[in-house]
């Protein structure tokens, strides 16, 4: 590239990035999948089309003269983006978080245009696990309710809900990465409502359906009870023999 085409692109992108007038287009993908951020033109012989990514305006790719110029020094794309010789769209295969950001596209032709992608990388989602909570065979309403918890580990920027039907009961939100999820639920065992518990992100979700006969049997806290005393009497009888 010549040092006066280098000014000229400083000169443009100084000019149409720093003026922020142009509209940002967003775009979500799970994690391992592959996205194509769309130029919607047809390159001509002469055009220069550049990519660039995040705070820095790091160059990864571009065309000039029908030349297409890959930047293989960028770790974290090595060997994941191509260019459309076409069209000068950028292809990311098994993209990951840390391809989250934002993409500049300059066009110049015989004039300029742009464009900015906000790219936004989910985690692929876990299935949420429902547990019974035995603290309630200890509480003086175990006869009447069965005590649950739905659970999600390691995830992030998910909500986690309970939905009677189609109507939500309770919910909570995380915002941070790699942090686990818990939301309590108690119902009747005689309950006939259809229970299930949701994880999802602005792209996807996955449910569980609660069995309420299966985890809720009234036996089970006689069983946890049986459990606990038998515990106990080894714990003694190991402390006894170690004396």
């Amino acid at each position: 590239m010549s040092s006066h085409l280098c000014v000229l692109i400083l000169f443009v992108l100084s000019g149409v990035f720093g003026a922020g007038t142009d509209k940002v287009k967003s775009v979500s993908v799970t994690e391992g999948d592959s996205v194509t951020l769309n130029t919607d033109v047809q390159v001509q012989r002469d055009d220069h089309i550049l990519w660039m990514f995040g705070p820095q305006d790091t160059r990864i790719a571009e065309i000039h003269r029908q030349n297409i110029y890959i930047d293989d020094t960028d770790v974290i794309f090595e060997e994941i983006i191509q260019m459309d010789n076409q069209t000068g769209s950028l292809t990311i295969r098994n993209i990951r978080t840390e391809h989250t950001g934002l993409y500049k596209l300059v066009i110049i032709s015989r004039g300029t245009s742009y464009k900015r992608f906000n790219v936004s990388v989910y985690a692929p989602l876990p299935i949420p696990v429902i547990t019974r909570n035995y603290s309630d065979c200890y509480s003086s309403s175990s006869s009447q309710t069965c005590s649950l918890v739905c659970s999600v580990l390691n995830v992030g920027h998910v909500t986690l809900s309970w939905y009677a039907g189609i109507s939500v009961l309770s919910s909570i939100s995380v915002c941070d990465l790699s942090i686990s999820l818990s939301l309590p639920l108690d119902v009747e065992y005689q309950d006939k409502n259809t229970y299930s518990c949701v994880v999802n992100n602005p792209i996807s979700n996955q449910t569980t359906h609660l069995d309420i006969t299966q985890l809720c049997q009234t036996h089970t806290c006689a069983d946890q009870e049986s459990l606990s005393e038998y515990t106990e009497i080894i714990y003694r009888l190991q402390i006894t023999h170690h004396h």
